[in-house]
C-alpha cells in the first residue's frame, strides 16, 4: 500500500513536470521565429540584390566588349582616312605634275603646227621658182629626185611630229581624266570615311555613357548588397543571442526541474519513510516482542535503502556539476577546409586566425573565440564562426570524414 502511494506521487510530480516544461521560454522562441523571419527576407533580398548585381555585370561586360571592338573600327577608320590623306596628296601632286606636261605638250604642240603651218604657207606660195630653182640648181635629174623627195619627207616629218603631239596630247590628257577621276574617288572614300569615323565616334560615345551609367548602378547595388549583408551579420548576431538564451533557459529550466524533482521525489521518500515508521511503531506495539524485533530490523533496512537513494543522487550531481557548465543537448555536423564546405574561404585559416586542426577547432555562433566546449569527452575550442548556436561544426582533415561523420546530437559542456 505505502509503495503505490510512493509511485503515485512520483507520477504525479513527473505529469506536472512535463505539463511545465514545454512552456519554458515560449517568448524567446516566438522571438527566435521572429529573427528567422527577418533574415530570411533580409538574405532574399541580398539574394536579389546579388542577381541584379550579376545581370548589370553581364551586361556592362558586353557593352565593353562592343566598346572594344567599335574603338578597333575606330583605329581602323582613322587609319583609312589617314590613308586616303596620303593618297589624295599623293594624287595632287600626281595632278599638278600632269597638267604641268600637258601644258608642255600643247605648247610644244602649238610651236610645232605653227613652225609647219610657215613652212606650208612658204612652199605653196613659192612653189613653182622652188621647183625651178631645185631644177636649175640640181645638178641631175636625180639630184632633183633627192631634193623633192627631202622637201616630201620634210612635210611627212612635221605631219608626223603633229600627230605624235597630238597623241601625247591626248594621252596626258586622259591621265589627267583618269588622275582626276581617282582623286574624286578618293574624296568620296574620304568622305563616307569621316561620315563613318563620325557615327562610330557617337556610338562609342553613347556606349561608353551606357557603360558608365552601368558602373553605376553597380556601385549602388553593391552599396545596397552590403548594407543587406551587414544587417544579416546583425540579425544572425541577434538570432545567434536569442538561440543562446534559448538555450540558457532550456538548461536551466532542466536543471530546475531536477532540483524540484529530486526535491519532492526526497521529500516523498521521507514522508513514505516516516509513514512506514509510524505503521511499524502502531504494529510492534500489538506484537510480540520477536515480532517487534523483526519490524525493527525492516525499518533499519528500508533506512539503509532510502540513505543509499540518496547518495546516489548526490553523486550524479556532483559528476554533471564536474563537467562544466551545461548548455544543453546540441546538433553536431562536420567541415573540413575544401571549397564544398568552405568556398571562397577554403584553405585558409580560421575566423579567429588560427590553423583548423582536427581533434580541436569547432565551429558556432554566439560563443566567444577561445570557449572550451566539452563534448562526448572530448574538449574542444571554438575557433571558427558560421553556424548558429545550439550547432557545432566539428573539424575533420578530409571531405570524406566530414561526409561519414553525418549529423548527431549531444550534451554540450563548457569546461570549468
Amino acid at each position: 500500500m505505502n509503495k503505490k502511494r510512493i509511485v503515485s506521487l512520483l507520477l504525479s510530480f513527473n505529469l506536472l513536470i512535463f505539463m511545465a516544461v514545454p512552456s519554458y521560454g515560449a517568448a524567446t522562441q516566438d522571438k527566435i521565429t521572429d529573427a528567422e523571419d527577418k533574415k530570411q527576407e533580409t538574405e532574399s533580398d541580398l539574394n536579389e540584390m546579388e542577381s541584379k548585381i550579376h545581370s548589370l555585370e553581364s551586361e556592362k561586360d558586353e557593352l565593353e566588349v562592343y566598346l572594344k571592338d567599335l574603338n578597333e573600327q575606330l583605329t581602323e577608320l582613322t587609319a583609312n582616312l589617314s590613308n586616303f590623306q596620303e593618297q589624295s596628296e599623293e594624287k595632287q601632286a600626281e595632278l599638278e605634275e600632269i597638267q604641268i606636261d600637258l601644258e608642255d605638250a600643247k605648247e610644244q604642240e602649238a610651236k610645232q603646227y605653227d613652225d609647219m603651218k610657215l613652212r606650208i604657207q612658204y612652199i605653196y606660195e613659192n612653189s613653182n621658182s622652188s621647183y625651178i630653182e631645185i631644177l636649175l640648181s640640181s645638178e641631175s635629174f636625180m639630184d632633183f629626185l633627192n631634193k623633192a623627195e627631202n622637201i616630201s619627207k620634210i612635210s611627212e616629218y612635221d605631219r608626223d611630229m603633229l600627230e605624235a603631239y597630238q597623241e601625247t596630247r591626248d594621252k596626258i590628257a586622259k591621265q589627267e581624266e583618269a588622275v582626276l577621276e581617282q582623286q574624286e574617288e578618293i574624296h568620296k572614300l574620304q568622305a563616307e570615311s569621316a561620315k563613318k569615323q563620325s557615327e562610330v565616334e557617337d556610338i562609342v560615345a553613347s556606349t561608353y555613357s551606357q557603360i558608365q551609367t552601368y558602373a553605376s548602378k553597380i556601385d549602388e547595388t553593391e552599396a545596397t548588397a552590403n548594407t543587406l549583408l551587414s544587417q544579416i551579420n546583425s540579425q544572425e548576431e541577434a538570432l545567434n543571442a536569442l538561440l543562446k538564451q534559448a538555450k540558457d533557459e532550456e538548461a536551466a529550466a532542466a536543471k530546475a526541474t531536477q532540483e524540484e524533482q529530486e526535491a519532492k521525489a526526497a521529500k516523498a521518500s521521507a514522508e513514505a519513510s516516516q509513514e512506514q515508521h509510524v505503521n511499524t511503531a502502531a504494529q510492534a506495539a500489538d506484537r510480540k516482542e520477536g515480532t517487534a524485533v523483526s519490524g525493527n530490523s525492516q525499518d533499519s533496512n528500508s533506512g539503509d535503502s532510502a540513505s543509499e537513494n540518496d547518495s546516489s543522487q548526490e553523486s550524479s550531481s556532483s559528476e554533471s556539476s564536474s563537467q562544466g557548465q551545461y548548455l544543453g543537448k546540441f546538433k553536431l555536423t562536420s567541415y573540413c577546409n575544401c571549397s564544398s564546405c568552405c568556398g571562397s574561404w577554403s584553405g585558409g585559416n580560421t575566423a579567429s586566425g588560427t590553423t583548423p586542426t582536427a581533434g580541436r577547432t569547432v565551429a558556432m555562433g554566439g560563443i566567444a573565440f577561445g570557449t572550451k566546449l566539452l563534448i562526448n569527452g572530448t574538449v574542444y575550442t571554438v575557433e571558427d564562426r558560421g553556424t548558429a548556436y545550439g550547432h557545432v561544426d566539428i573539424f575533420r582533415n578530409s571531405h570524406a570524414e566530414a561526409l561519414q561523420f553525418g549529423v548527431s546530437y549531444a550534451d554540450v559542456y563548457i569546461v570549468n
